[in-house]
């Protein structure tokens, strides 16, 4: 046997002198194509993540709970465990880390990223992205500085649904005509009174310092954790340092519906209205209206977005044909000839009186529409493995959220603002330029 031929022989024989499949060793479930994945959070969200990380390596493991900790280890017990996700990107050399999956506390997303960006790492993050205009702007720079080799999502899995592409094919199309504004709202009302006060102590295995991180310091209350899987959020994330309420929470999911249609770029003003609640320094809004102007493209005029959370769809009177207040989450897209309504997974198109034949929109072929995207968590893991385009990378979600956050600044300061997306700056307010950013506890950096 020649030498070529023997060391091809080799190499697909057992040492039992069987045949192996050529996918053991090279395909997608080859043990040199698994991911070494870090899961921060595991518990809530995090359990939603086990089954499709369990194809790859998930060889670390961190909450600051350790019950969640012992939870995610009864699915992954080979993973190495930590209760500061600090340490544990610190040592993604030892671990051999390729990417990371951020699962925890709202207020820590943006750090979490930025740390796993920097030391070139994949990162999946679950919504918001950031709690302020600054952590967006941070995360999204250092996205763009290692696009070429790094994959993000930030997790607004309803992105999957088909319908995301027929509504944003719809609006190319002309099927409204030139869009002139899109609307998003959600009615869900969580009201706080406020910052908890002190109630007990901890149980023993969490660490409320490091839950709180970067946060300003509040004493421990069991009611900020009421809640099953998945829901414990809506018990803290109204609160001002612990959250965005529903801005950053389902107004990430369904802005996320509207951005992917208009090809948004950030805002020139933002403007809040009809928001019937006095300003709580310690709680988000409840009611709240946000109107945004957003710059021309190449393929529409500059046009109106808004955001509408509460009982503010009530009052808008969107179209005389849809009740909206039945859609308990939906965008409202309006042009030249018509509306088109839509909620994540069904839209109804809605042509003026005067055009209402249709015959000026012409529906795409079928072979030309978007092709399915498939499970969202999969196209980030196979993005990680070649190719690193996403659906909602941390430069498109990056944009949308900088956009929501801006709104909740003209909210604070109770003025419409301009703003000058380049520098990054509200260009006439300088109160609502001190908003833009927060301060951090001592030790810890948002940019580490």
């Amino acid at each position: 046997m020649k030498r070529r031929e023997f060391l091809k022989s080799a190499a697909l024989t057992g040492a039992a002198g069987l045949l192996l499949p050529r996918t053991t060793l090279f395909g997608a479930d080859a043990p040199s194509n698994k991911l070494n994945v870090a899961l921060i959070g595991t518990w809530g969200r995090g359990e939603a993540h086990f089954g499709v990380l369990a194809s790859e390596n998930v060889v670390a493991l961190c909450d600051v709970n350790e019950d969640h900790l012992a939870f995610g280890a009864k699915r992954f017990p080979n993973a190495k465990t930590y209760v500061d996700w600090r340490k544990c990107l610190d040592e993604h050399k030892a671990l051999g880390l390729n990417a990371v999956v951020i699962c925890s506390a709202d207020h820590t997303h943006a750090f979490i990223a930025n740390w796993a960006m920097n030391r070139g790492l994949h990162v999946y993050c679950e919504k918001p992205l950031a709690n302020t205009v600054e952590e967006a702007r941070v995360v999204r720079a250092n996205y763009l500085k290692n696009k070429n080799k790094l994959a993000t999502q930030v997790g607004t899995q309803r992105h999957e649904h088909e319908n995301f592409n027929r509504v944003r094919e719809l609006i190319l199309d002309g099927a409204i005509g030139t869009l002139e504004s899109a609307f998003a709202w959600g009615n869900r009302k969580i009201s706080r009174p406020g910052y908890l006060p002190a109630k007990g102590e901890p149980p023993n295995g969490f660490n409320w310092d490091l839950w709180l991180g970067p946060s300003p310091f509040h004493p421990y209350n069991p009611g900020y954790f009421v809640g099953g899987p998945g829901m414990n959020c809506l018990s803290w994330n109204m609160h001002w340092d612990f959250g965005s309420g529903q801005v950053g929470d389902m107004g990430s999911h369904t802005m996320d519906l509207a951005w992917n249609a208009v090809d948004g770029e950030l805002p020139t003003s933002a403007e809040t209205v009809g928001d019937n609640q006095d300003f709580n320094p310690e709680v988000t809004p409840v009611q709240l209206a946000a109107v945004f102007w957003l710059p021309a493209n190449a393929w529409r005029p500059a046009i109106k977005v808004g955001w509408f959370q509460g009982d503010v769809i009530h009052e808008m009177g969107l179209v005389k044909y849809v009740d909206c207040k039945k859609i308990d989450h939906g965008v409202l897209f309006s042009g030249s000839k018509g509306e088109l309504v839509a909620d994540f997974t069904t839209r109804a198109l809605l042509p003026a009186e005067r055009d209402g034949d249709l015959s000026y929109y012409k529906p795409r072929a079928k072979e030309a529409l978007l092709p399915k995207m498939g499970n969202f968590q999969k196209q980030w893991l196979n993005a990680c493995k070649g190719g690193l385009k996403t659906a909602c990378n941390f430069d498109y979600a990056g944009k949308m959220i900088e956009m929501m956050l801006l709104g909740l600044v003209a909210y604070r300061v109770g003025k419409k603002i301009s703003y000058d997306g380049t520098a990054g700056q509200v260009t006439d307010n300088p109160e609502a330029n001190e908003l833009l950013s927060r301060k951090y506890r001592e030790g810890w950096t948002l940019n580490g």
